[in-house]
């Protein structure tokens, strides 16, 4: 989806960007210790928050950006359209869901918080195979390495192989946004004409295709 957004961009202004893909506690982490970057994009508020707290973002250049959902993915055909709940309850012994590091990827910890809420975490932590961030867990569904996996909406349909059991109660946990921002407090020009491009409603229908949703007030 970002390579889309790059490309519009590129071919709209003339400028060149170069994308560079991680989870978002590590790029926090890489940024914080000076990585040359322009503009970051967060996966929750958390990682953005910490960044404005110790210097490497300005809340003048800082935006939401876009909005998502919380899913279950599964390997099993037979799961796809299924209550989340009553999939999650009803696990063979060797079953086994993956998810983002609950300590620190944030697809984790929206979906430790949401199993929690339906009263599942107890009985599934051991279960719970935890992955350097959300793709990764994707992943495992999509080898059959688990059964299933706690991803975005947007993730869901994805990769062949992997089916939608359903999305979590939007009540379950916090709101999943993306905020995006300039890193630095003196961005260079084209990182201010990037700023404006992501925040322009070319760039809302081209999320839009892509599945995200606007951020609510």
């Amino acid at each position: 989806m970002f390579d889309t957004l790059v490309q519009d961009f590129e071919a709209e202004t003339g400028h060149s960007a170069q994308v560079n893909f991680a989870g978002s506690a590590l790029l926090a982490r890489q940024i914080e210790l000076g990585a040359p970057v322009d503009v970051f994009v967060s996966a929750n508020q958390q990682w953005m928050d910490h960044l404005e707290a110790v210097g490497r973002v300005d809340s003048a250049n800082r935006f939401p950006l876009a909005g998502n959902r919380l899913a279950l993915v599964s390997s099993f055909p037979e799961d796809k359209s299924r209550e989340v709940e009553t999939v999650l309850s009803s696990l063979e012994a060797a079953d086994r869901v993956a998810m983002g590091l609950v300590a620190a990827v944030p697809a984790g910890q929206y979906g430790k918080v949401a199993l929690e809420y339906l009263g599942l975490w107890g009985d599934l932590r051991d279960r719970v195979v935890q992955m350097d961030n959300v793709r990764a867990a994707l992943t495992l569904v999509h080898l059959g390495e688990t059964r299933l996996a706690v991803v975005y909406e947007t993730d869901a349909e994805s990769q062949p192989d992997v089916f939608l059991v359903g999305l979590f109660p939007p009540e379950s946990h916090p709101r999943i946004e993306y905020p995006a921002a300039a890193v630095g407090q003196s961005p260079t020009k084209a990182t201010l004409d990037f700023i404006v491009f992501l925040q322009s409603d070319a760039t809302k229908s081209r999320l839009e295709q892509f599945g995200f949703g606007p951020v609510k007030p």
